[in-house]
């Protein structure tokens, strides 16, 4: 075989046994689908999953399968599904809570694991947080201990988790506070109480998800023990670039759903920094990284844990600024089906002119399309009587960003970009 045909990641993954967390997640299924269609000589991709919603972990994987990302394996390849294998579990339960025989399974068939379980969720309660982001990364690594073919243990972070630095590097930072005594202090305190401490917990960080990924990456330096393990840490993760589908994506999270929002015409204002660095990631790029990741690990076996991050505002800077002057003409080309009001509005760098654009472009509309809705005697719950509500929720949604489009980082890449340079063959091409 030519050298340009080759592919030596896909070789790697040949006849191995895969665990994936998250996989019903948005990078959990590109991941899946990523790894059957270039890496489909993979023995069995063991998925974790937990009953949610009357469904159990079989009917879960069921509708996994149906989403839009599977439709070509499912026409071209169906062959291939057979290799996915549901395993029931959850990721916050001692040995996730597996049957004896599913553990012993896992441990004997399973070389790499990819872990991208997590709650994202800027708003989260912090229990809740600490639960899925710190105690379930935990609960891997105890699992992980048990697995003697282990060769790569794959962790998804976050950029933004060391997000009170302006310039970030490619390491494991001191954590914000003991994971353990974080735990500890948790499990005797009420919700109300919890709600209260959690500011002074945060300190810089703006919200909990960024504090629990930080503490996560510790839980991994300090009882990892001889484990292979890597982070990746993409930074803004959208659309897909070209694959499964260009431009395809399953949520309405970060830009993404403002784009939707001001297609729609909901959207008319927000507070950022035009010349602050929109640090977008496409969700395709991220996974080839963390497919590559796990092949480097397990064949150049690295002697400390290695950090990559998956980033673009060093490579390919897009400014909020710039970002804007992308959107509209897109929205007026392809108009939403949709649209509440003719799409306008801008970005505001002044928070006084954006409080004060919010006020007359999103709360007065509001208030009027209710009151007419009222008047015209529309049942409560249904058509413009929630316009209230729905600029709450995007108030909410937009707040919840409003750090990071106000704010700026470097994050250094090296380890990525060198990574990138032992690529060869096919996997250069599609960098993997």
């Amino acid at each position: 075989m030519a050298e340009s045909d080759s592919s030596p990641i896909a070789e790697f993954f040949q006849d191995r046994g895969v665990l994936i967390t998250g996989a019903t997640g948005f990078m959990g299924k590109v991941l899946v689908e990523k790894l059957l269609c270039c890496c489909s000589g993979v023995k069995t991709i063991y998925l974790l999953l937990r009953s949610k919603g009357g469904r159990n972990s079989r009917m879960r994987l069921e509708e996994l399968l149906n989403a839009e990302i599977f439709r070509n394996i499912r026409k071209k390849q169906p062959h291939l599904l057979s290799k996915l294998v549901p395993v029931h579990g959850d990721i916050i339960l001692p040995g996730f809570g597996l049957r004896p025989s599913d553990m012993t399974l896992i441990a004997n068939e399973v070389s790499v694991v990819f872990h991208s379980a997590a709650t994202v969720k800027f708003d989260e309660p912090l229990k809740r947080s600490v639960e899925m982001n710190i105690i379930g990364t935990r609960r891997l690594v105890e699992v992980c201990h048990k697995m003697p073919l282990l060769v790569a243990l794959i962790h998804v972070s976050t950029a933004y988790c060391n997000c009170d630095r302006d310039e970030v590097d490619e390491i494991v930072y001191p954590p914000p506070a003991n994971p353990q005594k974080v735990i500890d202090a948790l499990e005797w305190m009420d919700e109300d109480l919890v709600a209260l401490i959690t500011p002074k917990l945060l300190g810089n960080r703006p919200n909990t998800y960024t504090y629990t990924k930080a503490l996560a990456e510790n839980i991994l330096v300090e009882e990892c023990g001889s484990l292979p393990v890597a982070i990746i840490r993409p930074s803004i993760v959208t659309a897909a670039w070209k694959d499964p589908l260009p431009g395809w994506i399953d949520n309405f999270n970060g830009p993404s759903g403002l784009i939707v929002a001001t297609g729609k015409g909901v959207l008319r204002s927000m507070l950022c920094q035009p010349c602050g660095t929109a640090d977008l990631i496409p969700v395709d790029v991220v996974i080839n990284l963390v497919i590559s990741v796990a092949w480097y690990t397990a064949t150049k076996r690295p002697n400390n844990i290695m950090v990559y991050h998956c980033t673009s505002g060093s490579q390919n800077r897009l400014t909020w600024g710039e970002l804007e002057s992308l959107i509209f003409p897109l929205v007026y080309a392809h108009p939403s089906k949709e649209v509440l009001r003719y799409p306008g509005g801008s970005f505001k760098s002044n928070r006084l002119r954006n409080e004060i654009s919010v006020f007359f472009n999103h709360q007065v509309p509001a208030q009027i399309l209710d009151f007419m809705a009222r008047i015209l005697g529309r049942k409560p719950n249904l058509g413009l009587e929630r316009m209230v509500q729905l600029y709450s929720r995007l108030n909410r949604a937009v707040s919840c960003l409003e750090f990071f489009t106000t704010h700026e980082w470097t994050f250094h890449n090296s380890n990525a970009e060198t990574l990138y340079e032992q690529l060869v063959g096919k996997d250069k091409k599609v960098k993997f």
